[in-house]
């Protein structure tokens, strides 16, 4: 009885760890969602957080859980994942995006909580225990979801620039004043459906691996579920403004019809990935879009140094949360 008690905590503890970095995704990635509405004027930061926001939540009953069953039980063998291991890839995660949150640097939560599952994995038992195929799908799209954010934004802008041509720019502005309000809605919405669901998807590994969820069950208990989407959404709210002057003003400079571009180009790119189960990079996305958009314009309007940093720190981001996953798989086993 005893054991089952002091597991029961272990669980609870974990779990809370898993919301807390819930809450430090949306704080971090705030700027995926709000930068281009900010910096365009079209919201205010106050109204822009609370704008994503609600929007992160809204996912909960638009997107399938496809990237929560990836993250839950597509990464590691089965008979892996124990306590140690959810550890250590929390403790990776979390620490990798404050140190990217202090210096501005818009990296991937994503590829973080990835990097430090697999660091921990091979702590445990070797690379050989991991989905190598799940993790290769990943990487892809660390290269994958800019390139069609960029393509995306690039061809968005294109068309509307053509259909536009003979316009008065003053109106123009106007009408994209409202519409950035769709697109900026629908990347908020992507951004939930995707992020939130990689720790609906680590809560329930831990659940699987503890013997509270059965390993057959074919979706996550529904409380883990609005537990996730609620972390993800109070963590938006807070906004991660570091990041927000990087993504909206070190970038390139926009204008309203470049957001409108920029953020429909990545929220197509994340609704794809979505419906595919891969666990994206909004982050990476949003990035790749807002360089595409300002690119198609003229090259010098893009801080191509500004970008470079950005692609340097997403190269590094699985290697380092992995190495930093691994000695906290090896400090807990001191712990549990």
């Amino acid at each position: 009885m005893a054991s089952v008690q002091v597991a029961f905590w272990v669980v609870l503890l974990l779990v809370a760890l898993a919301l807390a970095f819930d809450f430090m995704n949306g704080f971090h990635d705030a700027a995926n969602s709000i930068a281009t509405v900010v910096s365009t004027g079209v919201l205010k930061p106050a109204q822009a957080v609370l704008f994503a926001a609600v929007f992160n939540f809204i996912a909960i009953f638009v997107f399938h859980l496809s990237v929560a069953a990836t993250i839950g039980k597509g990464l590691a063998q089965p008979g892996v994942v124990d306590v140690n291991v959810v550890f250590g890839a929390l403790v990776g995660a979390m620490s990798w995006n404050l140190i990217t949150w202090y210096y501005g640097i818009p990296s991937s939560s994503s590829h973080a909580l990835i990097g430090g599952i697999a660091g921990a994995v091979i702590s445990k038992a070797g690379a050989s225990a991991l989905v190598v195929s799940s993790i290769m799908k990943t990487v892809v799209f660390i290269f994958l979801s800019p390139l069609m954010g960029f393509l995306l934004g690039s061809v968005m802008l294109i068309i509307v620039s053509r259909l536009l041509r003979r316009s008065i720019p003053g109106r123009v502005d106007r009408w994209f004043r409202r519409l950035q309000l769709v697109s900026a809605g629908a990347y908020s919405l992507g951004h939930g459906g995707n992020d939130a669901q990689k720790t609906i998807g680590i809560v329930w590994m831990l659940l699987i691996a503890t013997g509270y969820t059965a390993a057959t069950a074919t979706s996550p208990p529904t409380w883990v579920v609005v537990s996730c989407y609620s972390a993800i959404a109070l963590g938006t709210m807070f906004g991660g403004w570091r990041i927000v002057k990087t993504m909206g003003q070190r970038l390139t400079k926009l204008k309203p019809v470049h957001g409108f571009c920029a953020e429909t180009g990545g929220a197509i790119t994340l609704f794809i990935a979505a419906a595919f189960g891969i666990p994206v990079s909004t982050t990476h996305t949003i990035t790749g879009a807002i360089v595409g958009v300002g690119a198609t314009r003229r090259a010098s309007a893009v801080r191509w140094g500004v970008a470079g940093s950005i692609v340097w720190a997403w190269i590094f981001t699985i290697p380092a949360t992995a190495f930093v996953g691994a000695i906290a798989y090896w400090v807990s086993l001191q712990i549990f």
